[in-house]
Formats: C-alpha cells, structure tokens, sequence
C-alpha cells in the first residue's frame, strides 16, 4: 500500500490508501481535492473511512460516496448514513488491496471518535484527533479519563506503528513539549528535524509511535521529569495516570491561549 496526503483547510490531511488503481479514502472533510487528485491519477475509490463526526473530516463524504458509489465505514452519525464500526470489529478491503484495518474506539475528542490500525509492515494507524504529532486531540465531548484511555490503547501498540493524523500540529505542539520537559533532546532534535520538513514544504507526518513516545507530552505520564515538572505547574502532586495527562492538557489548553493573545 501506498498512503499518500492530500492538503485540505488551513492544516488537515485527507489520507489516500492506494494500491494499483484502488483507492480508500481516511477522512474527507472536502471532496473538491480528493475528486480531483483520483482523476488525475485514474484511481477507483474503494471505501471511505471516517474517525468522528466533526465537519472537517466529514463534509466531503456524501459526495464522494454518490459519485463513485462505495461504502462509508465510520462511527453512527446524524449527518451520514455510514456502515456503524464497534471495538474490535474489522473492516476487511484486503480483496482491494487496500488491507485489513481494526477499529479502535478511541473516546475523548468526541464520544464517537474511532481509529483505524492495520497489522502490515510496517504497521499503520489513522487516528484523527485523538493523538498528532507531539500533542492529543482536546477534550470536546469526553473526559480525561477516557482520552487517557484511548491514548494507552495506541501506546500498547507496536512502536513501528506508522502515526497518520489529522491536522499538521507537530511544530506548535513541539513548542509545548520543549517547556514541559526542556531537557528532552529527543524533543529538540524533533523540532530541528520539524522545522527542516516544513521549510521543504513537506508533511510532518507520518510519525512512529516510538518517536512520539519518546516526545509527546500526552503519552509520557509515567515519566518521572514530566510528572514532577507538571506537578510544581498545577502546584499539586499527582498519582494516577488520567491525572497527570489532565494536567498536562490543562496546561497545554493555557498554554494556547497565551500564544494566540
């Protein structure tokens, strides 16, 4: 498989799984840029796969669907009738070539969200919002409890694990990452690799799961600096995983607001 990004808004990425003239489609939240790149390349979209119901991952896929008549695999939504996935369930377009992907129910983004893994080699992940490139999704509709949840289910996977996101977050998030845990020389070397992509015009993505591993602030609440560093922030000390990821995203979210003040 071949898994190409297609630009859309300001920062998102439609992903394109393609093999031979087959296509699968991860969260079209436009259909305009997605029409246009399969015609260039006479691609047949096989399947559409949606990870939670926000318009900018959505908005796209009735048309998409009508025009090249395929299924749309996804959560239950109000705004498309889309073939409902559950924990554990797979959806099979191996007869495609386009792989055999496990859905994951990964809540706290939204209550619905879902991701998608396949055990290929390298192993892949299309995980929307729930995590990007140095950061998490915020908690719109779910808890900490539940994000922290959904988050270890992706940490216990393989570290090869090729991380797809939806949006290109990584440079602002690694600003974070840096103030949270200044010693880390993984994160500092991520942002030098960062921003030499970025300055080629190139996507941040896709990450190994090892390399967020090693920097991203919302998957290490069981690192000593992190948890102390968070701990003398909040001005309390914590214990439980879910609290300390609680932590960080709250001081991630005022963190945000500072930068946009």
């Amino acid at each position: 498989m071949h898994i190409h990004p297609i630009p859309a808004f300001e920062d998102n990425y439609i992903w394109l799984v393609i093999e031979g003239q087959n296509a699968a489609v991860i969260d079209p939240g436009q259909a305009d840029p997605v029409i246009d790149y399969l015609e260039r390349h006479q691609l047949n979209l096989k399947a559409i796969l949606l990870t939670h119901h926000h318009y900018d991952h959505i908005d796209g896929a009735q048309t998409l669907r009508e025009r090249y008549t395929c299924p749309v695999y996804g959560p239950r939504m109000r705004e498309i009738d889309t073939l409902a996935q559950n924990e554990g369930e797979r959806i099979d377009l191996s007869s495609d070539g386009l792989g055999c992907w496990q859905i994951i129910a990964t809540p706290g983004h939204t209550l619905d969200h879902l991701a998608y893994f396949s055990a290929s080699s390298p192993p892949v992940l299309f995980c929307g919002d729930t995590l990007f490139g140095a950061g998490c999704g915020k908690l719109f509709e779910g808890t900490a409890e539940q994000m922290q949840d959904s988050l270890q289910k992706i940490r216990n996977l393989p570290d090869d694990t090729l991380i797809y996101c939806g949006h290109e977050y990584t440079e602002d998030n690694l600003r974070f990452a840096i103030l949270a845990e200044p010693d880390n020389t993984d994160i500092r070397q991520r942002i030098a690799d960062a921003r030499a992509q970025r300055l080629r015009n190139e996507p941040t993505l896709p990450s190994t799961l090892a390399l967020e591993k090693a920097t991203n602030p919302f998957l290490r609440w069981d690192q000593a600096q992190l948890v102390h560093n968070t701990s003398e922030y909040a001005q309390h000390d914590f214990e439980h995983p879910a609290e300390i990821f609680a932590a960080v995203r709250a001081w991630k979210d005022a963190f945000d607001r500072q930068s946009t003040q």
